[in-house]
This record gives C-alpha cells, structure tokens and sequence, in this order.
C-alpha cells in the first residue's frame, strides 16, 4: 500500500476517534465501534496502530505537535509579555472550544480505564505549558525591564489551572459552556492579579 493512502488511512482513524469522542460524551470507544464508525474491519485498525493506546497516543501527538508549535509562532510574533500571555491563553481555549473530543483527552475523562501512560502524556504536555508561560513571565525582567509583584511560577500555575478550569466546564457541560465565554471580562481580572 502506498504510504500516502496508509498515511490518509491513520489520519482518518484519529479523526473518527476525536468525533466519536465528541459524540458519545462518557461512553468508552471501543475498537469495534471505531472500525464500523471508519468503515473498516478490527483487524484493519490494527495494521495502522498495534492497539488503542496508539491511537488516544496519536491524537496525544497531534495535540502537542499543535499547540506547541503555534505557541512558537505567538512568540516570535508578539514581543510585549501581555500580548503574549492573552495570545496563549486564547489559543488554548479556542483550540478546546474548537476540538471538544480532543478536549475530553486533555481533561482525562476520555481516558478512564485506558493505559496509565496516556494519563503521563497529557500530565506531561500541560507540564510544557506551564513551562512556557513560566518563560513568557521570566523574560519580562530581560525584555521590558519589570517585575511582577506575584512570583512567576505561582502565575504561571494559575494560567494553567484557570485555561484547565474552562476546560473541564466545557466536557462537564456536554460542550455547551465554551471556553471562551467570557474570556475578556475574566482577562480584565487576571491582568489585576499579575500587572498589581
């Protein structure tokens, strides 16, 4: 087979998987559902990945290589400490509020009883996050000449747990408390707290 069918192949696989995510809210997704939702048989799914693992580990990848990457453009972008910690927290919500399956991985909920390694990926990839909005706030000494009255690490984690926060709401609300609802007004608060 061609790589490039193979590789069409696998991708609509991992999309298959973020729909049904998204559509059956609490149920578990099994491989024959997932075959018979890409149209294909069990033994077909696993010529593409050796198991489930792989698969919540493929959109796990699809996730980072995303987020990660446009974060990367943000700061090349954007050069004020402000513009840069609104722009991340904006990617993160608008990236959630557009992919509520995928949301559901980030969150765990889709992950109950599968393998304790998929639950260290996501640990790990909101570890980077707050890694880099750490960085973003430690530079502001270097670009801009100011400090924080909050030390950044303590920010840093609120970012984390507030964008957290509006996710869990959202896979909690069956997708119907977006992310981004009221975004602004609370960016209004959060700038208070951290520009004090």
């Amino acid at each position: 087979m061609p790589a490039t069918k193979r590789s069409n192949r696998k991708e609509q696989i991992l999309q298959s998987l973020a729909q049904m995510l998204e559509t059956s809210p609490g149920q578990r997704i099994t491989t024959a559902k997932l075959a018979a939702e890409v149209g294909v048989s069990e033994a077909a799914l696993y010529r593409h990945f050796p198991s489930k693992a792989r698969m919540f580990e493929g959109l796990i990848e699809f996730i980072e290589d995303t987020l990660l990457s446009r974060i990367n453009l943000i700061l090349e972008n954007e050069k004020e400490t402000q513009g840069r910690v609104y722009n991340i927290l904006m990617l993160l919500l608008a990236f959630a509020e557009k992919n509520p399956g995928i949301t559901r991985i980030l969150t765990g909920d889709a992950l109950q009883g599968e393998q304790e390694r998929l639950r260290e990926r996501v640990q790990s990839l909101f570890e980077k996050l707050e890694t880099q909005f750490k960085q973003v706030l430690r530079e502001r000494k270097l670009r801009e000449g100011k400090a924080f009255a909050t030390e950044e690490g303590a920010l840093a984690n609120l970012f984390l747990a507030y964008v957290e926060g509006k996710m869990n709401q959202f896979v909690r609300s069956d997708f119907k408390s977006l992310p981004s609802s009221q975004f602004e007004k609370q960016w209004v608060e959060l700038q208070k707290i951290w520009l004090a």
